[in-house]
């Protein structure tokens, strides 16, 4: 929502979501990951314990005390942090791809996330990269529909006909042979 400038303005500062990406999105990810982990889920455990250290380490950058950021502007004017920050989410978004490939086994709202968020870290790579906010605000934008399916699917656990009056609709891959 901040980078795609919905109700936030983007003149705000990034620090704003620090919290919310070093806990939520990233210590109970990780947490989520290592439940996976003992549950043998590969899939799931490798997706939240990755983003979860994703968004630890993006709070890390935004966080003025650790010296990241101005590591990267000392003397720079900025140059180094833009291409330092794209390289980042260049290395997420290759990622990303791997794990898109892996989610074709999943579910379909499972594959639609992961292209959709492929995606999302291209636009931001590039918006970062280039300095271009056009690409940054598209990356934002579709981070936040991202997040959609993202609690779609956790709904899609959560609402079923065992806890709820309805079943919500998921095309589940891995009943079906190849």
């Amino acid at each position: 929502m901040h980078n795609g400038g919905i109700g936030i303005a983007r003149a705000s500062p990034n620090n704003i979501i620090v919290g919310l990406a070093m806990f939520y999105g990233g210590f109970v990810q990780i947490l989520a990951g290592m439940w996976e982990f003992a549950n043998k889920s590969t899939f799931a455990a490798t997706a939240f314990a990755s983003y979860g250290a994703f968004w630890m380490s993006y709070a890390v950058i935004l966080i003025p005390g650790f010296g990241v950021a101005a590591g990267w502007e000392a003397g720079n004017k900025g140059a180094t942090s833009a291409s330092s920050l794209g390289i980042y989410l260049l290395g997420w978004a290759i990622f990303t791809f791997i794990m898109m490939i892996a989610s074709f086994r999943v579910t379909l709202m499972m594959t639609l996330l992961f292209a959709l968020l492929e995606i999302t870290y291209i636009m931001l790579s590039i918006g970062a990269w280039r300095s271009n906010d056009n690409f940054t605000v598209a990356g934002g934008i579709l981070g936040f529909i991202v997040a959609l399916i993202a609690f779609y699917i956790v709904a899609t656990h959560l609402i079923n006909k065992r806890t709820g009056f309805i079943d919500l609709y998921n095309i589940d891959f891995s009943k079906h042979d190849r």
